[in-house]
């Protein structure tokens, strides 16, 4: 599901990640030319080996990666001669296993993987001249063969940024069969020679074999601390059979997705829901160890030290603050709670938080959401996990009041904001009006982990203060967020369907609902409840016009996929659209919230190689499929409360790491059933347009009576609405 991408357009922009949930190491069969960000594309016909990955979308592109490829008859190592033509009929993807049939090879390679290994078995047909390639690639890199261990170690460097200078990824194949013949290459030369460190290194080796059918078990791990180190990772796999390990990540894979269960919905249905969520726990990453004490260890991204604890990576904040992690901290809040421990060990490295890792800090995108991620984390799992919250609180001062090494670390214009309450457009800093709305809902949520931490009024004040920020930018003539200039004027020629002009990869039809926290304010801004909900029906009844952008870029693909989305002007494929379907619940017509979700999970989502209708981006655009399945979203991450849609399925089942279970019973749900009649929750009715984070913890039966009219009567009054800042005033 959505590997069928390229640049032009993505229908997800990923990979089949053969792996364990947030595991270290993903393998993948790579069709693409080795450095190239598409790694593997759906509609490829060749292999060219099978990659071990660590590359959280092909805008990022990839880091320590190496890979293997099985060859037969003879020794061809080099991309072009080595590749295999496959057919996705020969080919068998799931999560925890991949087969495939390698044509040219006649040779079919299966792999099972673990956290920071793998099994490869492989078999060759019809002959006893079986081959392997190790490519550990360019950008400088070291292999060895060991004959007598038969063994293969050495290391990548290979990376898109974002690493220390001692950045490397050292790895060790073991094999179950005699090594006949080796030697190694240098880019396209061949040599003689068993060790070798160059730009571009590999080595290919021949398998002692006696018969034309021979199967061969390849044991594979790596380390981003040492060889010694691959070869203790090599443990989570030496006792096992390639069949041991295939059936261990199945039933973890089994388990991790037991977490929720649905039923009562169509196969498709089922298919598009689980796949969502798996994407939705492979990022972020583990990037840490064990070593042989059973101690958790790591090569820290930052500071290129062998440091102890938790490090997670592979993730933006930017995306994935919305509902990727308010997903793990109600479900999956056991490795939620490492991913804060994570985070607490990066700000000691560094003297920052990341917004975006892979795998140290990346200068993309913008925000300072690692607050959103802290103080949703801390409300959501502060009574029941132990970990250096106010290490964090000082972390999130530094960010929020300081420019960082880099443009993504910190908050870039952080002057302007503080004096004007605003970036201007006019100061050169880009993305101006997008940077402003972000800082205020992150000052927002600094607010409400001040409150939580019992900080001083001083504290608490300033920030709750800055949280309205957003108004600054409010247009009342357009009714939409217009970038403005320092002399306090709107800037001149705006259309709110421009592209740009101050707006991060949106326009302000999309930008100007990003007050997460405050949305009682925006009504109020609007004129009240009846302009607001003609401000958002705009959003779905205009046409899905895309302009050339006026600072003479040209059409970027998150323009091309809501234009061919048909629903308007509302971007479901970029994320700072998602959460705008949920906001009629503010305004006292939640049936459209209901309405348009279930639109958008039909229409927006497929269990297809085109199935999402724009980048997944790290389990964001994922996590809002599980959300909005499960009949609710987190509009505002800080708050504790997530407002409701309505179910996919019939019945869900939620088992969270806190011990308890929610239960969702929708018995009338169906294709035309789509519209919330009641809810009771434990046993109650209730009118309300949210569920409350603590109601869902302690464990909740909710039961909805689903109807194919809207009820217009409920959730219609003051009391129902969601959180708004405002409201507290």
């Amino acid at each position: 599901m959505g590997t069928d991408s390229n640049f032009e357009l993505s229908t997800g922009n990923v990979y089949p990640a053969i792996a364990v949930p947030w595991g270290m190491n993903f393998w993948t069969p790579q069709t693409g030319e080795m450095g190239s960000g598409w790694t593997y594309t759906y509609n490829s016909r060749k292999i060219k080996g099978f990659k071990q990955t660590h590359q959280p979308s092909p805008w990022m592109n990839d880091y320590g990666q190496f890979s293997i490829m099985p060859v037969s008859d003879s020794l061809r190592f080099t991309e072009k001669q080595r590749e295999s033509w496959f057919s996705h009929k020969s080919e068998v993807v799931t999560p925890y296993y991949y087969k495939v049939f390698l044509a040219d090879h006649n040779i079919t390679t299966e792999i099972a993987p673990t956290e920071r290994a793998a099994v490869f078995r492989v078999q060759y047909h019809h002959t006893d001249n079986a081959y392997l390639v190790l490519d550990a690639f360019d950008k400088g890199s070291f292999v060895k063969v060991l004959p007598k261990e038969h063994k293969i170690v050495g290391y990548t460097t290979k990376n898109s940024g974002g690493v220390p200078g001692n950045f490397k990824n050292y790895f060790v194949l073991k094999f179950d069969k005699d090594i006949d013949l080796a030697k190694t290459f240098e880019g396209d030369k061949l040599l003689d020679q068993l060790s070798l460190e160059s730009d571009h290194s590999g080595a290919g080796i021949k398998f002692a074999t006696e018969v034309k059918n021979t199967s061969v078990e390849i044991k594979v791990a790596s380390s981003f601390i040492s060889i010694e180190q691959a070869e203790q990772n090599l443990n989570e796999v030496a006792p096992y059979s390639f069949d041991e390990i295939k059936k261990k990540a199945k039933e973890k894979w089994n388990s991790t997705l037991g977490k929720i269960q649905v039923s009562g919905g169509s196969l498709p249905q089922m298919e598009t829901f689980y796949s969502c969520l798996y994407r939705s726990l492979l990022f972020p990453r583990m990037f840490y160890e064990y070593d042989a004490t059973g101690k958790a260890i790591h090569y820290s991204p930052y500071n290129g030290n062998i440091e102890e604890g938790y490090m997670f990576t592979d993730t933006g904040f930017w995306d994935t603050f919305r509902a990727l992690f308010p997903l793990m901290n109600l479900v999956y809040s056991d490795m939620a709670y490492k991913m804060q421990e994570g985070l607490v060990n990066t700000y000691k490295e560094s003297g920052w938080l990341p917004e975006w890792a892979s795998p140290g800090f990346r200068n993309i995108m913008i925000g300072n959401n690692s607050a959103s991620v802290v103080a949703d984390g801390f409300q959501k799992l502060g009574d029941d996990y132990s970990y250096n919250i106010e290490l964090l609180f000082e972390a999130l001062l530094k960010g929020a009041n300081n420019t960082g090494p880099i443009s993504a670390v910190g908050r870039e214009g952080i002057s302007y904001y503080q004096q004007y309450g605003y970036i201007p457009f006019d100061v050169g800093i880009n993305q101006n009006a997008s940077r402003t709305l972000e800082y205020a809902y992150d000052d927002f949520t600094i607010y409400q982990l001040a409150k939580a931490l019992n900080k001083s009024d001083s504290i608490v004040e300033f920030y709750k203060k800055r949280s309205l920020n957003y108004q600054h930018l409010f247009d009342p003539e357009t009714k939409f967020m217009r970038p403005k200039l320092a002399s306090g004027e709107f800037i001149d020629d705006f259309n709110p369907i421009d592209w740009g002009r101050g707006f991060t990869e949106g326009n302000s039809m999309h930008y100007s609902w990003s007050v997460f926290h405050d949305i009682d304010g925006l009504i109020g801004l609007m004129g009240g409840k009846k302009a607001f909900i003609k401000q958002l029906d705009t959003i779905f009844n205009a046409p899905s016009t895309i302009l050339p952008r006026k600072n003479g870029r040209g059409i970027i693909h998150e323009m091309r996929e809501m234009q061919v989305a048909n629903m308007g002007q509302y971007a479901h494929g970029n994320q700072p659209a998602q959460h705008i379907i949920y906001l009629y619940n503010y305004a006292g017509q939640p049936w459209k919230s209901q309405y348009w979700v279930r639109e958008t999970l039909n229409r927006m989502y497929k269990p297809t190689p085109d199935g999402y209708c724009g980048d997944e981006d790290n389990g964001q655009t994922s996590a809002w499929y599980v959300f909005s399945a499960m009949g609710f979203y987190p509009v505002c991450p800080g708050v504790d409360q997530y407002v409701l849609g309505a179910p996919l399925f019939k019945e869900i089942k939620i088992h969270t790491d806190f011990g308890t279970n929610i239960n969702i019973s929708a018995s009338k749900n169906s294709d035309e059933n789509i519209y919330i009649d009641k809810l009771q929750l434990n046993g109650k009715v209730s009118s309300r347009n949210y569920l409350d984070f603590n109601t869902l913890k302690d464990g909740a039966s909710i039961k909805i009576d689903m109807s194919s009219t809207p009820n217009k009567k409920r959730g219609t009054s003051e009391k129902d609405t969601p959180y708004s800042l405002s409201k507290t005033n």
